[in-house]
C-alpha cells in the first residue's frame, strides 16, 4: 500500500484542491488542442517523483510530464531493472473541463515486465490495484478489499465497452466508426483510468487504444488481466512497457478478442 498512498497523498494535496479552479494561466496544450497539461498535473507528478526518490531511490522515474520536458527518458524504460511509471492525472481534458473523471495511476516494472499496478480515483477515494499472479483488487480507503474478475462473455451484439479513435490512422478510421455499430454500448471517457475500471469491474467486456503509452496502460493492462481477461497488441503479440504503438484491445475472454478484432478493429 506504499506507492498506494503516495499517489493518494499526491492527489490529496495537489490535483483536488485545483479542481474546478483552473484558470486559463493555469492550462497549457503540448501536441494538439485535446493534448492538455495543467499546473496540478506537473505539482501532482513533483509529489509523486519526490516520495517515491525517498521510498525506491534505486527506481527509474517514468512520469507522464517528466518525458514531455525529457522524451529520452522514455527510451530507458526497456532496459531497467526496475522503474516506477506514473500518470499523475489521467484524464487531464476531463479534470480541466471540470469533470469528475480522472485517475492517478502508477506501474511498477521490472526486468522489462510489468509486475504491479494502481489506479486511484480521487473522487472515490479508493484504488484498483493488482501485482503479478496476485489477482485485481478494489481497496477502498477503510481498509475494504474486494477481489475483482471480468464480465462474462457475451454475443457481439450484446457487448459494453470502451474505445478511442482519436489516434486510429484517419484512412480507416470511419470503417472502424461504422464497425462499432456492431457492438451494443460503446464509450469513450478520454479517461483510460476509468475505462479500465469499469472494465475489470465487470461492467464492460472489451476496451481498444491505439496510442499506447506506458503511463496510460500498463497498470490497466495488468489489472484487467488478473480479474481474468485476454490482453494483446492488435498483431497478436504481447503489450510490453516498452511499446507505444500497434495498438491493444483488452476483452473478456481470447474468444471475444478474436471476435472484435475480426468484425470491428480492423485496421
Amino acid at each position: 500500500m506504499a506507492l498506494a498512498n503516495i499517489l493518494r497523498d499526491a492527489a490529496r494535496a495537489e490535483a483536488l484542491p485545483r479542481f474546478r479552479r483552473l484558470d486559463a494561466s493555469m492550462v497549457s496544450t503540448k501536441t494538439e488542442a485535446i493534448d492538455l497539461v495543467t499546473e496540478a498535473d506537473i505539482a501532482t507528478e513533483n509529489v509523486i517523483k519526490a516520495r517515491i526518490a525517498e521510498w525506491m531511490p534505486e527506481a527509474l522515474f517514468v512520469g507522464e510530464e517528466s518525458v514531455a520536458a525529457d522524451p529520452a527518458l522514455l527510451g530507458r524504460l526497456a532496459t531497467a531493472d526496475l522503474a516506477v511509471v506514473v500518470d499523475p492525472i489521467d484524464g487531464t481534458a476531463n479534470y480541466a473541463a471540470g469533470l469528475p473523471l480522472f485517475a492517478c495511476m502508477a506501474a511498477v516494472v521490472s526486468g522489462g515486465e510489468t509486475i504491479a499496478g494502481i489506479i486511484y480515483d480521487p473522487m472515490g477515494d479508493d484504488w484498483m490495484m493488482a501485482e503479478r499472479g496476485s489477482g485485481a483488487w478494489l481497496r477502498r480507503s477503510d481498509g475494504e478489499a474486494v477481489r475483482l474478475q471480468v464480465a462474462a462473455p457475451l454475443p457481439l451484439a450484446q457487448m459494453v465497452g470502451c474505445a478511442s479513435v482519436s489516434y486510429i490512422p484517419e484512412a480507416v478510421r470511419a470503417g472502424v466508426l461504422a464497425n462499432l455499430a456492431k457492438v451494443r454500448v460503446v464509450s469513450n471517457f478520454r479517461c483510460a483510468g476509468h475505462e479500465y475500471r469499469t472494465l475489470v469491474s465487470g461492467h464492460a467486456q472489451f476496451g481498444c487504444w491505439n496510442k499506447l503509452m506506458p503511463w496510460d496502460h500498463l497498470a490497466g493492462t495488468l489489472m484487467s488481466q488478473e480479474a481474468g481477461a485476454y490482453a494483446a497488441r492488435l498483431d497478436g503479440g504481447p503489450y510490453l512497457p516498452h511499446h507505444v504503438d500497434g495498438g491493444l484491445l483488452v476483452a473478456v475472454d481470447k474468444a471475444s478478442w478474436e471476435e472484435l478484432r475480426r468484425e470491428v478493429f480492423v485496421f
